[in-house]
């Protein structure tokens, strides 16, 4: 069964939070603008809905957030989910924040609607995505990533299940999900904080080190890697052998995981699960990686390849443009096994946030 349960700090409002806020939280009953359709996710602090505006009829996804959470006021936490979301609205590849109402107990963001779902569903389909379908994704991802990094926010949460899809076949364009441990860098000095998600989050992050972009960039890696083979990197038996293999890089890169693509696939992600983050590439070279521009053939069948042994990685940065336009008891528990989506949890993020 798949976790998606994460740790962050408990002790209060956590550094690095927006305030700014310009959308307008209107206090009229959401009823009254929408008609709620049906839930599509559920978190501890969270629900999302699909809804539908009365007056347009367009569909987007209210997402209910916990204005208090374990006791304490988080409505800062809320509004600077809200922040980030505005930062971000120049970018078509993160999803675009439309409204927010607020009740008693709730503020609920009007967001974009993705009818394609989570990526999440393409790593653990039977049969895999083409390599020109999964590039095309990772360039998009890494469009997003960059736009957020331009303005020294940094996601701390990227997985398949935060990149959601505009259509599901073909699959559409990507949109970046939930922001609610997106941190702005440089604004308090150093940023330590343990947060994220087990299997994807970077070595410096699990060992309380500062934070920088490029724990998105380790993340990035972590997705490309689970297109590509159908598996999870560093998931291991239990939390603690999960752990060990992300802080010794523990990745199988064997002929047979990566028998379906191209080498330079294992080139791209190599240098992406580096364990220094000096040694990873920003956003913009990762943008310059030949594997994400190069023209590749469509397989007769894409079928998930057999994982055997783990060994380390290894690799450099590149930089080539492209040729064509403190808490550690909360990191929960990893998940066994990747063979089936589970759409639903028991405990949710501990931020509250749901999935669309």
């Amino acid at each position: 069964m798949m976790s998606r349960r994460r740790l962050d700090s408990r002790s209060g409002p956590p550094a690095g939070l927006l305030a700014d806020v310009q959308t307008p939280v209107s206090p009229e009953p959401l009823e009254a603008v929408y008609e709620v359709t049906g839930e599509l996710g559920r978190g501890k602090f969270a629900v999302v809905k699909r809804c539908v505006e009365k007056t347009t009829g367009k569909v987007f996804a209210a997402k209910f957030l916990r204005k208090r959470r374990r006791g304490r006021d988080c409505r800062a936490e809320v509004l600077h989910e809200m922040a980030v979301l505005e930062a971000a609205r120049n970018s078509p590849r993160v999803v675009n924040l439309h409204a927010a109402h607020e009740t008693d107990h709730d503020v609920v963001l009007i967001l974009e609607y993705a009818a394609g779902g989570e990526i999440f569903d393409l790593c653990v389909s039977e049969e895999l995505l083409p390599e020109a379908q999964i590039t095309r994704l990772i360039r998009q991802t890494l469009e997003g990533v960059h736009h957020l990094h331009q303005t020294n926010l940094v996601h701390l949460d990227l997985k398949p299940q935060n990149i959601l899809l505009t259509s599901v076949s073909p699959p559409g364009d990507i949109k970046i999900v939930d922001f609610g441990l997106a941190r702005r860098l440089g604004a308090a000095g150093e940023l330590r904080e343990i947060v994220g998600t087990p299997e994807y989050v970077a070595p410096e992050v699990l060992n309380y080190e500062p934070i920088t972009t490029a724990a998105d960039l380790w993340s990035v890696g972590v997705i490309a890697y689970m297109l590509v083979t159908g598996e999870s990197p560093f998931a291991g038996d239990d939390r603690q052998e999960t752990y060990l293999n992300v802080s010794q890089v523990n990745v199988d890169y064997s002929r047979e995981s990566f028998s379906r693509v191209s080498e330079l696939s294992v080139d791209f992600i190599r240098k992406l699960l580096q364990k220094a983050p000096e040694d990873r590439p920003n956003a913009a070279e990762c943008l310059g990686h030949p594997w994400l521009w190069n023209q590749h053939p469509e397989p007769a069948a894409a079928t998930v390849p057999v994982r055997p042994a783990r060994e380390r990685s290894c690799g450099a940065k590149w930089a080539a443009p492209p040729e064509d336009p403190e808490d550690k008891e909360n990191f929960l528990e990893s998940p066994h096994s990747y063979a089936k989506k589970v759409r639903l949890e028991e405990e949710a993020p501990a931020t509250g946030d749901g999935d669309f």
